[in-house]
């Protein structure tokens, strides 16, 4: 008990994770939950289910144009007062969404969501950063996957259950409660932390930057849908035309938004590429999957959803795991192995079959699950483990924006592998060679992670993971010295 004037405990680690975790879970189950219950919109908006897609699209163009901002307003508005008001901003959105009486009206909702669900989760990041201590940062990075990875996967499921038995407005007035008691819990248990005035904001960067992300996004959507390549090729050509202006732009100023010279810290650079690359295949799995189970295995969205989540009981059972791993074996070494079983467990997929024991394909999935979430505990950690404390907000809006755009990217190549093994065999509808093939894509790019993974030393994220490297030879010692000071 603390008596009255006496300053409150300190949080556990645990509570300050699963706070931004449930913000996080709210913001990624909002981006896919849409998908499956697009066709309800649209009979009672009285217009058709593509016209909708609009609803998914400005969402994706928010948050490609407002994550990059997230790092400088948190730096000068407060990281608390940044997270909490996102939360607001992003529920009371959602209301919106839920009273839109026409498509218009919930595009530019949908696009107001978008700018509090850009906030939240490079924010809540930062936050995490600065209020737990190194030794408790891989513990607490798994218990906020967790509710991380259990968003899109959920979403589908309970998106179909909702347009089913309820009505499409009730996806929207769920994310009430949960914004509420998140705001409240953000204040009872995060410090205040004041803004600063800082850099001053970079303008012209957002909005290339924000071109650049968004057009290359839709680029990439866009050739995954047949007849629409010259579409696809001058959008992605905008955008990679974009990029490059962003990027001599970013070189010659001193607060670029995106700071692209934080890829000269070796651990940073490394984790966001094999980051990056293993995304692809967590993006796709969503996707893909449920697909497969639907239309290749005759099951319904409530069903397929059901053997879905095998994924998500994996990646809870992780978190248990994942500290006493990396203290083991260190980040180098776990990574490597760990990528290996994760790409190849979803590489299984490619040979599932209705023959197949269920229980059998449910624990394959469990232990793909497993793996996954493991990567990617280890990669959101260990990229900051020589990031000054000055430069985290950067680091963050920076890291963010990548692994959203690598994960819609990841749904884009899947879509692309798709269609083309369709296009090669002549089928109108997709069949389970044609899904297989999808799967191989991606794992297969996923799996180039390998070489990245072989660049982080034996000694990064030493202060998260607690591990002693068994030999540390002399060249060793030296290369890691250089790597501590990039």
């Amino acid at each position: 008990m603390t008596r009255s004037g006496d300053l409150m405990p300190k949080p556990h680690f645990r509570t300050i994770a699963l706070v931004v975790g449930a913000a996080v879970f709210m913001e990624q189950m909002d981006g896919t939950i849409l998908a499956t219950a697009l066709p309800g919109m649209a009979r009672d908006l009285g217009v058709s289910a593509p016209s909708l897609s609009i609803a998914l699209t400005s969402y994706l163009i928010s948050l490609a144009i407002f994550i990059p901002a997230s790092g400088w307003l948190a730096d000068r508005l407060g990281g608390r007062a940044l997270f909490r008001g996102a939360i607001l901003f992003f529920t009371a959105a959602s209301i919106l969404c839920a009273f839109a009486p026409n498509v218009a009206f919930l595009a530019a909702a949908r696009f107001l969501q978008g700018m509090g669900g850009a906030m939240m989760i490079p924010v809540g990041r930062l936050l995490l950063f600065r209020s737990i201590e190194k030794r408790d940062m891989v513990n607490a990075m798994s218990w906020v996957l967790v509710p991380a990875l259990l968003g899109p996967i959920v979403g589908p499921p309970l998106g179909g259950f909702i347009v089913t038995f309820l009505d499409w407005r009730w996806i929207f007035f769920l994310n009430l409660p949960i914004g509420l008691l998140g705001a409240a819990l953000v204040t009872r248990y995060f410090e205040p932390v004041p803004g600063e005035q800082g850099a001053p904001f970079d303008g012209r960067g957002m909005v290339l930057s924000g071109l650049s992300l968004a057009t290359l996004l839709f680029g990439l959507e866009s050739a995954s849908h047949p007849g629409e390549s010259e579409t696809a090729a001058w959008l992605i050509g905008f955008g990679l035309v974009m990029g490059w202006l962003y990027l001599r732009h970013a070189g010659r100023t001193a607060h670029p938004i995106l700071d692209v010279r934080l890829l000269r810290v070796d651990s940073f650079r490394t984790s966001m590429i094999a980051g990056s690359i293993t995304r692809i295949t967590q993006g796709a799995q969503p996707f893909l999957l449920p697909l497969m189970m639907q239309l290749g295995f005759g099951l319904s969205a409530a069903q397929s959803g059901l053997v879905t989540l095998a994924t998500a009981a994996g990646s809870i059972g992780m978190k248990a795991f994942a500290p006493k791993i990396l203290r083991r074996f260190g980040f180098r070494d776990s990574l490597i192995v760990g990528g290996f079983f994760a790409c190849g467990g979803y590489a299984l997929c490619t040979l599932f079959r209705p023959g197949w024991p269920f229980p059998l394909i449910f624990a394959i999935l469990m232990a793909c699950g497993f793996f996954m979430s493991f990567q990617f505990t280890a990669y959101n950690t260990i990229a900051y483990d020589r990031i000054p404390a000055e430069q985290l907000a950067p680091a963050t809006s920076f890291y963010t924006t990548f692994q959203q755009l690598m994960l819609s990217v990841g749904i884009c190549v899947g879509a692309i592998g798709l269609e083309g093994a369709m296009a090669l065999r002549h089928h109108a509808v997709p069949t389970l060679p044609d899904f297989s093939v999808a799967f191989l894509l991606v794992c297969a790019i996923s799996l180039t992670a390998f070489f990245w993974n072989r660049q982080f030393l034996p000694s990064d994220g030493v202060e998260f993971s607690g591990h002693i490297p068994r030999t540390w030879t002399l060249r060793q010692a030296l290369k890691d010295m250089r790597g501590l000071n990039p």
